[in-house]
């Protein structure tokens, strides 16, 4: 950790913000603050330079247009963001910007997106888009539950020799080869928005035992979450009418 407090950086919210994933940020500060760890949400505007000083660096989803803007954002701030990652800096990484840390990024229309290949995956647009809830089981390593997320992209992201992805899709799409996202050192890509962390507890916790310590993750209250990712979890894989179901009741509140 750079400093006494866990600086957590949110890269481009106006490029990289399309679907909610500020809401990654909001919660990994709130878990930090509920059990007494000092904690700082910094937003890196698209206009300023990365800094080497954060403890976590959050990329979020994008459209095209703005995802090819933060690409070249991205690798003019290459350099900051390697001596952060040799400080011990973690990287969340979702859709767009999962796609930004890897090699390249052929979109749709046939433009190639230099990566920062802080990971070894390359991404190409295809079709059908991918649209919808996701869930993923993650590799058992990582002892975590269930994920539940949403996805909207048409990415098609291949994982390089030796790369780990982030679990096995049981339902949706993901990466588009039946896994979703990558592993690396202190990273995780990934293709889930919701956004995904306040959907699941357990990821958020996850990320920051990376820099505060496992040990420093007192128990809080997560019975509000809990229920919303049983809730996603169980309206993702239901069918026929009971699908139906679970649409009314969530259009209902």
């Amino acid at each position: 950790m750079s400093e006494s407090r866990v600086r957590i950086g949110l890269v481009y919210p106006e490029l990289l913000g399309t679907y909610g994933d500020r809401g990654n940020a909001v919660v990994l500060t709130e878990r930090c603050t509920r059990r007494g760890i000092a904690a700082e949400l910094v937003e890196i505007a698209a206009s300023e330079p990365l800094p080497d000083s954060l403890d976590l660096y959050l990329f979020g989803g994008g459209e095209d247009n703005p995802q090819s803007l933060a690409a070249e954002r991205m690798r003019a701030s290459a350099a900051a963001l390697t001596r952060a990652r040799a400080g011990g800096a973690v990287v969340f990484a979702v859709c767009a910007g999962f796609q930004l840390i890897g090699h390249q990024y052929q979109t749709g229309d046939g433009e190639m997106l230099e990566g920062l290949g802080l990971v070894d995956v390359t991404t190409v647009g295809g079709a059908p888009r991918l649209i919808g809830e996701v869930v993923v089981e993650p590799d058992p390593t990582l002892s975590l539950p269930t994920v539940t997320g949403f996805e909207n992209h048409s990415g098609r992201t291949t994982l390089g020799p030796g790369v780990q992805p982030l679990g096995r899709v049981v339902h949706g799409g993901g990466n588009g080869d039946g896994s979703d996202g990558a592993l690396g050192e202190r990273l995780v890509g990934t293709y889930l928005h919701g956004p995904v962390l306040p959907r699941n507890a357990a990821l958020a916790d996850f990320l920051l035992g990376w820099i505060v310590g496992a040990d420093a993750l007192t128990p809080i209250d997560d019975h509000l979450t809990d229920a919303l990712h049983a809730q996603r979890l169980a309206s993702a894989t239901a069918t026929g009418w009971r699908a139906r179901i679970q649409e009314l009741r969530t259009n209902r509140g």
